[in-house]
């Protein structure tokens, strides 16, 4: 049985790859900050729940533990929770941008690294973005070129070097970056964009069950390895 953690799972992509992997047989553990609405979320899809806030190391840290003492290990950790932070530009905005998008990917990484070790396969994937690509958002042949996205962009282009830095520093673990795709979900509302959530789920699904010998320390789309 593979056990997996998918942070920010209650909705939109997050929960999508969490239906999808338990149709796959993975137990999946449904992190999420809060806890009505994350119990809900794995009831419904025969997952486990574990109230966790990517921004608080207390709970973090908890959330790991109770993983820890209920299976042993950690097979897959998918770090999807997100914001978009396109309110305003200045200091708390970007504040919490980073501590969301790039921050909250150290503190769950670094909590399951432990547990990751003790896993025939372990995986790790982390839902980052195109915007954080230099070479997408300077290429006027691409959508990013046109998008003003400031501290979303810099904080995903910050997660997917750490990605790249962790599959340096822990050649055991894969950890690959990914741009899912533009999706309906709470984050694009505002813009009107997106195609269904389970199509870029499968992206995720597709870097979350590689086998031993697959890619580490890459960026990819549902196409393949992205420029950045």
């Amino acid at each position: 049985m593979t056990i997996t953690l998918i942070t920010g799972a209650n909705k939109g992509i997050g929960h999508a790859t969490a239906e999808r992997l338990r149709e796959l047989g993975h137990t999946v553990y449904i992190g999420a900050r809060d806890a009505e609405r994350g119990e809900k979320a794995a009831a419904d899809l025969g997952a486990r729940f574990v109230q966790l806030d990517v921004t608080d190391d207390a709970s973090v840290s908890t959330a790991l533990a109770k993983i820890d003492a209920e299976e042993g290990r950690l097979d897959v950790l998918v770090n999807n929770a997100g914001v978009l932070a396109n309110e305003s530009l200045d200091g708390p905005s970007a504040l919490r941008a980073f501590d969301v998008n790039a921050v909250g990917v150290v503190r769950v990484t670094e909590a399951a690294l432990p547990l990751l070790r003790r896993s025939g396969n372990p995986t790790v994937v982390t839902v980052s973005s195109s915007m954080g690509s230099f070479w997408a958002v300077t290429n006027p042949d691409r959508p990013e070129y046109q998008m003003h996205l400031a501290l979303y962009a810099a904080s995903k282009a910050a997660a997917t070097m750490l990605t790249v830095q962790y599959a340096k520093a822990h050649p055991g673990i894969k950890f690959n970056a990914l741009e899912p795709g533009t999706t309906a979900t709470d984050m694009t509302a505002a813009f009107g964009i997106g195609r269904p959530v389970e199509q870029s789920a499968e992206v995720v699904v597709r870097l979350a069950t590689l086998a031993g010998d697959g890619p580490t320390g890459t960026l990819q789309d549902e196409n393949g390895v992205l420029a950045w």
